[in-house]
């Protein structure tokens, strides 16, 4: 325990340093706030220190076991000290609000309960897209060098060491290494990301706040009305594309750049079935809405549809329209492809594409055997087999992730919620997605929860973000014996 303590002590105290971002910042807009950031990083890095030094003598080769404490405290502390800058500005906002705004920033969930974004200090503004950001980036990381040693949710498959098909990906054989190549190609692509906004008409404060969200596939905008606020096709076109490329296996950008072929995303199933079902899901969708008449043309119905389906199913939160209003089927759609779309090691959170195409697999498998119960049949995906040890873990993944849902559900039901928001609610927070149906719609926050109902989605996202094994794990009474 007091291993991992110094290992958090150090992490608190480099977190400290991404303070420098939003101090800048309010020099450069003049808006006041660079003491109280500079408190906050004085703060974190001074506590940070202190704990390092106090358990130095500790300090060991972390175990796999101690990841799982690890990655937990690592988002609640971060979340927690995150929230100083909001309590020192804000004073209107508890801490409860706040740790859930910075709990929404750092697992690039997008929900918010702050209102006035247009008129509130901009290094605010930047400091919670700056948490979006550093949270994707942790979150890449985390899914690609740090879950496959813990063997979360059938997240073994991509160890390093694997062998296979998939050994063209091995990115490094050490975790910093392979975190230094991740921080390159996610660097690459907000630095395009911001370049493209500015050209298609977004100042530079806005264009560098949205690169930052939507390259973590977070909805945190700086306008109330989010991308409604631009009213521009092109400005939608290229988010639209940002957050596609944000949903992929961030190991396949970097082969991709590394030999500068697009080859590695055509022999993906992953990018090639996100692809289809986004597609499928945006025509069906545009002609339901021409269909119903909410836009009077199909190229309109198309526009609205194509990113706000893209923007839902890709956990990423940003709106351009009220989709509560739509026909039923298309915002519970929406939801639903929240759970399914994003890649394995992307920003996205829900189930992930691998796991859906492994069930799907696995079902087709089961039916062929009642027919010929003798036959040797095998799970392959990208052509490899796939062990029935990972199969079973996406399994007991699956179970826990439905398990969670409900009863999270039932305690906002319990609080008093109605029905639709507290399930999409639960849903959103899960699979890190900003908006739900109803109390928490598209058009509105999460300001109106109660006390107890903001905590419920604050552990939603928690447990979303670290793919629920990771925490559930920590409550076992086989996780602290000896």
């Amino acid at each position: 325990m007091l291993g991992v303590a110094h290992v958090l002590g150090l992490v608190l105290a480099i977190f400290g340093v991404a303070y420098l971002l939003p101090i800048g910042c309010s020099i450069v807009t003049g808006d006041g706030l660079w003491p109280q950031f500079l408190i906050a990083a004085a703060i974190n890095s001074g506590v940070g220190l202190a704990i390092s030094i106090v358990t130095l003598r500790f300090r060991r080769e972390l175990k796999p076991r101690d990841g799982f404490l690890l990655v937990t405290l690592v988002w609640i502390l971060m979340s927690a000290s995150a929230t100083i800058p909001l309590l020192l500005t804000l004073p209107h906002l508890t801490f409860t609000k706040a740790f859930f705004e910075t709990m929404s920033g750092l697992t690039t969930t997008g929900s918010t309960v702050l209102t006035g974004l247009d008129t509130l200090p901009r290094s605010l503004i930047f400091w919670r897209a700056t948490l979006q950001w550093f949270g994707g980036l942790g979150i890449i990381v985390m899914a690609l060098a740090v879950l496959p040693l813990l063997g979360v949710g059938g997240m073994q498959l991509y160890k390093a060491e694997t062998p296979g098909p998939l050994k063209d990906e091995k990115l490094a054989p050490r975790i910093t290494e392979t975190a230094k190549s991740l921080w390159f190609v996610y660097a690459t692509l907000t630095t395009v990301g911001i370049v493209s906004l500015r050209i298609c008409g977004m100042s530079w404060f806005d264009a560098i706040c949205h690169a930052f969200s939507v390259v973590g596939l977070g909805g945190f905008s700086t306008h109330d009305t989010s991308i409604a606020y631009f009213n521009s096709p092109a400005i939608e076109f290229v988010l639209i594309l940002l957050m596609f490329i944000a949903s992929l296996n961030f190991a396949r950008h970097f082969i991709a750049l590394r030999r500068l072929a697009l080859q590695t995303y055509t022999r993906d199933p992953e990018c090639k079935a996100i692809f289809v079902i986004l597609s499928a899901s945006v025509v069906v969708i545009a002609t339901l809405l021409t269909w119903h008449g909410v836009y009077p043309t199909f190229f309109q119905s198309l526009r609205h549809a194509a990113f706000n389906v893209v923007s839902i199913a890709t956990t990423t939160g940003f709106v351009t329209q009220d989709y509560s209003t739509w026909p039923i089927f298309a915002p519970i759609w929406m939801l639903f492809l929240s759970c399914i779309v994003c890649s394995t090691g992307s920003t996205g959170g829900g189930v992930k594409m691998f796991r859906t195409l492994l069930l799907a697999r696995q079902a087709g498998r089961e039916l062929k055997l009642l027919v010929h119960p003798s036959a040797m049949a095998s799970v392959r995906i990208g052509g490899r087999v796939i062990p029935d040890r990972v199969a079973d873990a996406i399994l007991g993944f699956i179970f826990l992730y439905f398990m969670t849902v409900a009863s999270l559900t039932f305690a906002l039901l319990l609080s008093g919620l109605d029905f639709d928001s507290a399930f999409s609610a639960i849903v959103a927070a899960i699979n890190n997605t900003a908006h739900g149906l109803g109390t928490v719609g598209p058009v509105r926050n999460y300001d109106s929860l109660t006390q107890f109902q903001t905590w419920i989605c604050t552990v939603a996202m928690l447990l979303g973000r670290l793919e629920i094994f990771s925490v559930i794990v920590l409550f076992t009474p086989a996780f602290w014996r000896k």
